[in-house]
């Protein structure tokens, strides 16, 4: 066995063993996952960190075995304090907004605490929640209605429950907390300014008349932008409203025309429900041209990999070679496209 690879033997020893185990399906990559475990061994890996990579990869099943049966149903995740009470007006509008989108046929998903976690849930429902929570010594067990109908995974670490909070959902709604609140909010825009995670659009939702993520705002405008440390457009892409209508408008719209991505070689690919028309795609030039590395974004079909893979095939397409750059751009070309003429 060398560095990173296992013998042939080996490698037919586990071929065996995914056909016993009646695997098909994905069977290099499981390959892989099997791999990596037998190497940790062979390396002598030290048995705090043997914990660490068995507990994470058995939560992630856990958790993936709760979203499975929701895989199509769209979902948005409530962020907000353990600790807001049920007579403060931020509990009101977490309960309100989760109601509302739930009424919109979308499943909240919250870390299955108390406070706004709570507050979500019960706007939802038992039905329509889905809760990861994390197993603490002094906070309180999953709040009653996740646990309702067992719609519940609880983790041990934070990394995994981040993951999974973050992985299934199709928008975020950010509610005021405190250090585990701004974790979670600072690591969607982090993963969104870096192009590591698809465009979703995030709104900061406030009580009404309330301040706290307009001083937020104030701070990034002051200190963070001066000091050159983020660009000016990179909270452009989040909503900061005290406003659950609002709210509820600025999720649901970014799905109205815009469906998903994927990259086929060099060229990003955006589906669209609605065919553009070639004013549309001319407008969308006009306006985002200097997106593109080279070239035009250009009306399409499904692409042949596409095609091979039968990634939704039957919705229209647009084009480009994004420049590397200009990732921090695409949230506002899909805007774009959720009010093209064709969209609405």
């Amino acid at each position: 066995m060398t560095d990173g690879m296992l013998d042939d033997d080996l490698r037919h020893e586990l071929t065996g063993l995914l056909e016993r185990a009646g695997i098909r399906a994905e069977r290099g990559l499981i390959t892989r996952m099997l791999q990596t475990a037998l190497l940790l061994g062979r390396e002598n890996t030290d048995r705090l960190d043997l914990k660490i990579a068995s507990s994470a990869l058995s939560e992630m099943r856990d958790a993936f075995r709760l979203f499975q049966p929701f895989h199509n149903i769209p979902k948005v995740t409530v962020f907000g304090s353990a600790r807001t009470l049920h007579d403060d007006p931020l509990y009101v509008q977490a309960r309100d907004v989760a109601a509302a989108l739930a009424g919109d046929g979308w499943m909240v998903v919250t870390g299955a605490g108390p406070g706004i976690m709570q507050a979500a849930a019960e706007g939802a429902g038992s039905k329509m929640s889905l809760g990861v929570s994390i197993r603490l010594p002094f906070e309180e067990r999953a709040n009653s209605i996740v646990e309702q109908d067992a719609q519940i995974v609880s983790m041990k670490y934070f990394f995994t429950r981040k993951l999974m909070l973050i992985k299934e959902s199709r928008g975020f709604i950010c509610l005021p907390g405190g250090f585990g609140t701004m974790d979670e909010m600072f690591e969607l825009l982090t993963l969104q300014q870096t192009g590591k995670a698809e465009p979703m659009p995030i709104v900061l939702l406030d009580e009404p008349g309330g301040s706290f993520w307009t001083g937020l705002k104030t701070f990034i405008d002051e200190h963070l932008v001066p000091a050159g440390v983020i660009s000016p457009q990179d909270l452009d892409r989040v909503l900061i409203t005290d406003s659950v209508e609002e709210a509820v408008a600025d999720i649901t719209a970014f799905w109205r025309n815009y469906d998903s991505l994927r990259w086929v070689g060099d060229r990003l690919v955006l589906r669209l429900v609605h065919e553009p028309t070639d004013a549309d795609v001319q407008s969308l030039n006009e306006r985002f041209g200097d997106m593109c590395a080279e070239g035009r974004i250009e009306r399409s079909g499904a692409l042949e990999t596409e095609i091979a893979d039968g990634d939704v095939v039957e919705l229209p397409r647009l084009v480009l070679n994004l420049r590397q750059r200009a990732v921090g751009s695409l949230f506002a070309l899909i805007r774009a496209i959720d009010e093209l003429p064709s969209a609405v």
